[in-house]
């Protein structure tokens, strides 16, 4: 074991440590909440990590992003990530998709072979195209819902996508899903907590946004951690 995974191993044991180390988990979306939970899952000793985001840091990341900072605004996203999770551990697998996948995009992508998925996109149609996609292959996913617009990390929670609730974002997804027939089976983390409308702004001009919704620094990141704490959960107790 290595010593900088000593920790790790001494909580959830060699064994798991092993686990984690063999396992290939796909993070689809490097922004405020998919760049923490890759992180996380990198320092958890996770072996093997496929990272997917075509866009690069801008200024108004910086707020909330673990990879935006001044020196790396205008560089892509998913390289920034990429030295940062090798400066951590330096022989983790990195497989890098650096564009943006639309709906058809899944499909030869979700043919891989993942031990799990973390769903971080914020744009609804590929979001979707992804989760109906990890449904019909059989792959596990946990996808984050809307972090915008809140303050209190305590109303955070975990659930099944059907039992959702008062998260607009959520309501899109599961209506969309259910056009598909699919209704249950995936993990999301979301928040219930009402998002006042003074909050959203409509933008125009961009490719894959209508709105943008006003964040804190640490609601993004908080809703990460979660999503990698299910996935390494998830992990070592299914293989018990």
């Amino acid at each position: 074991m290595s010593e900088w995974l000593s920790r790790t191993g001494l909580l959830i044991s060699k064994e798991k440590l092993a686990l984690l180390s063999r396992s290939h988990v796909m993070v689809a979306g490097l922004g405020g909440v998919g760049g923490y939970a890759a992180e996380q899952l990198c320092r958890a000793g996770i072996g093997t990590l496929t990272l997917i985001e075509g866009d690069i840091v801008t200024v108004s990341n910086l707020n909330r992003q673990i990879i935006a900072l001044r020196s790396t605004v205008d560089q892509k996203k998913i390289s920034v990530m990429a030295r940062r999770l090798y400066d951590i551990n330096p022989y983790v697998k990195l497989h890098l998709i650096g564009e943006y996948l639309k709906e058809d995009d899944f499909s030869s992508v979700l043919a891989g072979n993942f031990d799990y998925i973390v769903d971080a996109i914020d744009t609804l149609a590929p979001k979707v195209a992804l989760l109906a996609g990890s449904v019909k292959q059989g792959h596990r996913i946990v996808s984050s819902m809307g972090s915008g617009g809140r303050l209190d990390p305590g109303k955070i929670t975990i659930a099944d996508i059907e039992d959702s609730h008062h998260c607009r974002f959520a309501y899109m997804v599961r209506k969309y899903l259910h056009r598909q027939g699919i209704y249950r089976g995936i993990t999301v983390v979301y928040s219930p907590e009402p998002v006042s409308k003074k909050t959203i702004m409509e933008v125009k001009g961009e490719e894959n946004k209508r709105s943008v919704v006003g964040t804190i620094s640490y609601m993004p990141p908080v809703f990460g951690c979660y999503c990698a704490s299910v996935a390494i959960r998830d992990l070592i107790n299914r293989n018990n």
